[in-house]
């Protein structure tokens, strides 16, 4: 008996179909994330997602670059690439990302700061006034910065090191008294491992010429834009290194915490 095959499109064309299907129907903000931070940890570096697939997803987002190539910041519909050496330059369209968190950005809060606020006194500002530690949100800071403390992953090279030991020689820097953007997510607790739990932030600076992987920062004056977000579509790879690999080892939480603090 003769069958008919019916050809299969592939993975990424379905979620990015569904995806958007969904976005039409649901006009609320929705996170659209590749892969899984325990990859990260445990050496997945590459993926197939390209930087002109990610903003078919959003508009403003983080991650990183396939061989953790510098950090990934997008930001009004562009991405950068923020290198090992602190600099940063407009990301191609066909390089690809093993890991990265977009969405639409639809802030809700807006506070302005006249006066100098630490990063706990801005993720305070965030906590008080979000729904519920339960859902996901977005954030961005616009404005002066006194400083902003940074690192940048070096490019690696196989057979690839777990990322506490990629991280081992990272560069760290300092921007002083500078004009910057700072975007981020705040992911619930429960979501360790799958993404960032607490704040993940990136900063690029205002001429894009540099910035990086916030460890701290301080705001001299400026604005933050905010807002929850209660909807999250994963894009897992099926690339042997992602199905091969242990997603959950015995020290995933110490690990996160050690790679983004």
């Amino acid at each position: 008996m003769s069958q008919s095959i019916t050809p299969h499109c592939s993975c990424t064309q379905e979620v990015a179909e569904s995806f958007i299907a969904y976005k039409e129907t649901h006009p609320e903000c929705i996170i659209y994330q590749t892969s899984l931070m325990s990859a990260l940890i445990s050496g997945v570096y590459e993926g197939h997602i390209t930087m002109a697939e990610l903003l078919k997803h959003g508009d403003f987002g983080l991650g990183t670059f396939n061989n953790l190539d510098g950090e990934l910041v997008a930001l009004n519909s562009k991405i950068y690439q923020l290198r090992s050496d602190g600099s940063a330059r407009a990301a191609q369209p066909e390089q690809k990302t093993p890991f990265a968190v977009m969405t639409f950005f639809q802030p809700t809060e807006t506070r302005n700061f006249e006066h100098k606020m630490s990063r706990e006194q801005l993720h305070r500002v965030i906590n008080d006034v979000a729904e519920s530690d339960n859902l996901f949100c977005a954030l961005r800071i616009d404005g002066k910065f006194s400083h902003v403390e940074t690192r940048t992953v070096p490019c690696q090279q196989r057979p690839y090191k777990p990322m506490l030991e990629a991280i081992a020689q990272q560069p760290t820097f300092e921007f002083e008294h500078c004009n910057g953007t700072i975007i981020g997510f705040r992911s619930p607790n429960y979501t360790q491992g799958i993404n960032v739990a607490g704040y993940h932030e990136h900063f690029i600076t205002d001429d894009r010429s540099g910035g990086g992987h916030v460890l701290d920062f301080q705001l001299e004056n400026g604005i933050l834009t905010f807002g929850t977000v209660a909807k999250l579509v994963i894009d897992l790879p099926q690339e042997p290194d992602f199905l091969q690999a242990n997603l959950s080892p015995l020290n995933l939480n110490n690990a996160i915490r050690a790679v983004e603090s």
